[in-house]
This record gives C-alpha cells, structure tokens and sequence, in this order.
C-alpha cells in the first residue's frame, strides 16, 4: 500500500520483521554469552606457583648427569629451577628435594627454557608417599611468601 508514494506496509513489516527477529533469537545469545566473557585459550597452568625463598634447592639427574639448583618456584604441578645448563625440551628427570619431613622424589619433563636463568620443568610422576610431602611443602611456602 502506497500512501504518498511510500510503502508504509512494506516498510513497517520489514521493521517489525527485524524486531521479532531480534526477540525470536535472544535467547541464543543468553547461551553463548557467558563464553564470550571467558578467554578463549585456557590458562596453562592448574596450579599456580609460588616464589620460594633462596633456601629451597633441588638435586636433578638428567643424561646422567647430577646437578644441584635452586628452586625459584614452585607448584604441585611443577617448577623453574636456575640452572646455567638447561635441558633441551622434552627431556626428563629425576628430581630428589631434600625438605625437613625427609625426601620428595619425583619425574619431571623440561616444558620451556630461559636461557641464562634456567628451565621450567612439569612433574610426570610423583612417588606415592611423596605427594603428601610436596603438598606439605607448597602449602608451607606458600603460607611463608604471604608475610
């Protein structure tokens, strides 16, 4: 319909059209809004880690080879030690932690390298009876980092 040579109808529906439109699909936007809000790459670490004072150090055998470092810090889920000679990534090794309940073994992963400062390595395994002390450990220091 024409009034004044305009189609209003034509007009007036294409707008409410858009309306409904709008109101008919908003409950889809309720769906995936809150992913928008989320980052899009997952953080990649489960467990975060604490700075350890300058007494925490680590005995680490890799190819055979002995080293003793200090742990800048560290997390149930691994650690960066100093270290002027890194690993290559993906190599493993045997780490021992000499702490005040007694010994924590572990296997760990090299994940990432600094070099001149050192290497992030992810524990692989931990020894059954060990896993109670590293948990011991973290929660000490990380109670010690608060004061």
């Amino acid at each position: 319909m024409k009034i004044d040579g305009v189609e209003s109808t034509t007009n007036r529906g294409k707008a409410l059209g858009g309306i409904y439109f709008c109101i008919r699909n908003l409950w889809k936007v309720r769906r995936w809004w809150p992913m928008v809000q989320e980052p899009i790459f997952p953080l990649r670490r489960r467990t975060s880690r604490i700075k350890t004072p300058e007494g925490v150090w680590v005995l680490w055998t890799c190819d055979g080879r002995d080293e003793i470092s200090q742990v800048r810090d560290l997390s149930l889920g691994g650690l960066f030690v100093e270290t002027a000679s890194p690993r290559a990534v993906g190599a493993t090794t045997v780490l021992d932690f000499l702490v005040q309940g007694g010994r924590i073994s572990a296997d760990a992963v090299v994940r990432h390298l600094n070099p001149g400062h050192g290497m992030g390595l992810k524990f692989t395994a931990v020894r059954n009876g060990d896993r109670s002390q590293l948990a011991a450990l973290v929660s000490r220091l990380s109670r010690s980092s608060l004061f």
